[in-house]
């Protein structure tokens, strides 16, 4: 029994290889490394709990026995949620070290989502804490079991009293049998899309292609045991967990520090505290942190290293950073499905402050091109397309979604449309996808638009990006509605209740007589981002 997932040919994975790109290593090589350079520098700050390698390591093992001794196995999966805390860390590498292969729920995620990546994916295995919502009690653990019979097992980190604590398998104490990932050209564990259909795809990531990106862009990001990182964001959002993130800290012996969220006062205090020196953020927290910074300055001292990716990054703001927060500025454009892209520490400040970097391998096949797939001039938009040695080549279990994504030669059609300048640099202009990037987050249209036509006054729905300052974008539904007293408070209910994230929820409602349409017939989005613009439709917000 194997993971289901499109490789690559075998000439460029035998090329891969030649090149040094694929170490025919597991993921947890990161952590066994520096276990052997440092075993006793402290891996983890998670509030007033250190950890040494030596004790991730010895954390991990036991887990991963705990779990063998449950009667899980390679190739199990395993769904993952789990706040910014060190056992986030732990869980990853316990079930990366037997072969059971999870992906990693962001702590946003409501029951919608745990229960759409549950359906796919037939875990046996689901780790989550007590502190959510959803946990804080069994009844949607016991709906999750009864709708997905695979799901035998769950572990809940804090207090309850409906399933096995996770504390109870750190500190299992037999050793008996010995851990063994899957196989480097195998995967590892799943990342999440955030596509612009409906259903959220999963993205299923090898040893090989993702020890890659992490050591390329650890190596690009100048990181070292001298490293002590904040991690703010999601610690399972790809950006936060490999570019170079937290496995690329591990990987150099440094050291990451945990936060909740990128609230600037407390973050301030812990760069102040534990001394830290680089952070990755998305635009919208480093506005916050500019707003913070005047009267804080003192407690950003030892930050070098800013990095910012997750949204467009507007020109004026970034080139804040250096003046207000005292550390260089480092723009990251990269995708959970490969591709990876960075301004780089000696770039000069035009491309520092108006691209998003070039790509980090020699072999990321980049192209930009119009609609008939042909390239275009350098300086002219087009559409971004692109495969390597650590961009997938196809998402899991998803063969109509993927003719659409990916074409014959194996190309990933990002979505993206971007400029690129004669060296390579980027500079992403927006986006083909019907997406919405709410402040990083990727919110699918098509996705909250049929939650919306679920319910019975509604018979039209279109979600539509509006201009934000501080976000990027925010969303606003437009609805053609038969109730008149409907109101924008009922219909934020009626999402939450379904289990819709907090972030999905329209950040606008506008009630219309009917949509615009296509010439074919479709709603004609341009004409309502129009009417966005010129404000011609009246408000109930």
């Amino acid at each position: 029994m194997t993971i289901e997932f499109t490789p690559w040919p075998e000439p460029m994975a035998r090329r891969y290889r030649d090149l040094g790109y694929w170490e025919d290593k597991p993921l947890s090589d990161v952590l066994r490394v520096s276990c052997v350079k440092r075993p006793s520098a402290t891996a983890i700050i998670c509030a007033h709990r250190y950890f040494s390698y030596t004790d991730i390591d010895r954390l991990s093992n036991n887990l991963a026995q705990s779990l063998l001794a449950r009667g899980l196995k390679p190739y199990d999966t395993a769904l993952v949620q789990l706040p910014n805390i060190a056992e986030f860390y732990i869980v990853f590498f316990a079930l990366i070290k037997i072969g059971v292969v999870p992906v990693n729920a962001l702590y946003s995620h409501q029951r919608l989502e745990l229960t759409a990546y549950a359906q796919q994916l037939h875990p046996t295995l689901i780790v989550a804490s007590a502190s959510h919502p959803l946990f804080s009690e069994g009844s949607f653990l016991e709906d999750l079991k009864r709708e997905i019979p695979s799901l035998q097992q769950a572990l809940i980190y804090g207090e309850n009293h409906y399933a096995d604590l996770l504390e109870d398998g750190l500190n299992f104490p037999e050793q008996i049998a010995q851990l063994e990932p899957t196989p480097a050209g195998e995967v590892a564990f799943f990342q999440l899309s955030g596509g612009s259909t409906g259903t959220p795809k999963l993205i299923p990531r090898t040893h090989n292609d993702y020890l890659y990106s992490v050591r390329r862009s650890a190596e690009l990001c100048g990181l070292g045991p001298q490293t002590r990182f904040l991690c703010a964001l999601p610690a399972g959002h790809n950006f936060t967990l490999s570019s170079p993130g937290a496995l690329g800290v591990f990987d150099n012996g440094g050291t990451v520090i945990t936060a909740p969220d990128p609230e600037p006062f407390n973050c301030f205090s812990l760069i102040s505290q534990h001394q830290i020196n680089m952070v990755a953020l998305v635009p919208p927290a480093v506005a916050l942190w500019l707003k913070a910074a005047e009267a804080h300055r003192d407690k950003l001292a030892t930050l070098s290293l800013m990095q910012v990716g997750g949204a467009n990054f507007a020109e004026s703001i970034a080139r804040r950073v250096p003046e207000e927060l005292g550390c260089q500025l480092q723009q990251v454009f990269g995708m959970a499905e490969g591709l990876v892209n960075y301004t780089r520490l000696d770039d000069d400040d035009p491309l520092i402050f108006c691209t998003q970097g070039c790509p980090m391998c020699p072999d990321d096949e980049v192209l930009v091109v119009d609609e008939n797939c042909q390239p275009v001039p350098p300086g002219e938009t087009g559409m971004l397309i692109t495969r390597g040695p650590y961009t997938i080549r196809g998402y899991y279990k998803s063969g109509e979604h993927n003719q659409a994504a990916f074409d014959a030669g194996g190309f990933y059609r990002t979505g993206d449309l971007v400029q690129r300048d004669g060296n390579g640099y980027l500079r992403v202009v927006g986006r083909q996808k019907d997406q919405i990037n709410r402040g990083g987050e990727k919110i699918a249209a098509e996705e909250v638009e049929n939650l919306l036509l679920r319910h019975k006054s509604i018979s039209q729905a279109a979600l539509v990006a509006m201009p934000d300052d501080l976000l990027g974008e925010k969303s606003c539904a437009f609805l053609v509605s038969s109730d008149p007293d409907l109101r924008p408070l009922v219909l934020r209910k009626y999402l939450r209740d379904l289990g819709v994230a907090q972030f999905k929820l329209p950040d606008k409602f506008k009630f219309v007589r009917s949509l615009p349409l296509t010439p074919i017939g479709k709603t004609d989005k341009k004409k309502l981002r129009k009417v966005l613009r010129e404000k011609a439709v009246t408000s109930k917000v």
